[in-house]
């Protein structure tokens, strides 16, 4: 099968869940008080951010893997919206992480945004492990380089997320400090997965 029919699906998946981002940010401004509930609101705004910035990321990967893959099979496909369940989601934890920034309910809104991003993560994992493994499904014009160093950025992921979601036990707000350091390393130091 090609793959021209999964990619315009995934990318109207990764729009809508980023589009949806923002129809959870609001502004509750008792008394026409709008200047000191936009100030108070600050967590929405850094939630958004940050999640934007994951879903950017999926997609900037996502995007990468299926420039390799040359077809897909039923397996890549489910693979492929499992992935996309967990990007659709990610909306859900960032509304909890934002309303519970300040309370009790922060822990268990930070634990259930790293089981969010583990998820993916280990979703991402099988849908280019599967694709790369012995090159099944990778196009034979695709150099060798190009598909180990996208191994490279993979690998860490699951391992890097799932740790993440275990210090949110500990402490959720450092534990969201790290998934927000991991997706800007992910920006920042992108060029030296592709380095071959």
């Amino acid at each position: 099968m090609e793959t021209s029919r999964l990619e315009f699906f995934s990318d109207g998946v990764f729009a809508i869940a980023a589009t949806l981002l923002i129809i959870n940010v609001s502004v509750d401004a008792p008394g026409g008080a709008l200047g000191a509930a936009l100030k108070h609101s600050w967590p929405q705004y850094t939630a958004y951010a940050v999640s934007f910035l994951i879903i950017g990321i999926w997609w900037i990967n996502h995007s990468a893997i299926m420039v390799m893959v040359e077809r897909v099979d039923r397996t890549f496909l489910f693979a492929n919206i499992a992935l996309l369940a967990c990007i659709a989601f990610l909306p859900f934890p960032t509304r909890l992480v934002a309303d519970h920034f300040r309370d009790d309910g922060v822990r268990a809104a930070a634990i259930t945004y790293g089981l969010t991003a583990t998820a993916a993560a280990i979703c991402a994992s099988f849908v280019w492990f599967y694709a790369a493994i012995g090159r099944g499904l990778i196009a034979e014009t695709v150099d060798q380089r190009v598909v180990s160093a996208m191994t490279r950025s993979i690998v860490p992921a699951v391992p890097i997320n799932a740790a993440a979601t275990l210090v949110t036990l500990w402490s959720p707000y450092t534990g969201l400090a790290l998934f927000a350091a991991l997706n800007l390393f992910y920006v920042l130091g992108s060029s030296l997965f592709e380095r071959g």
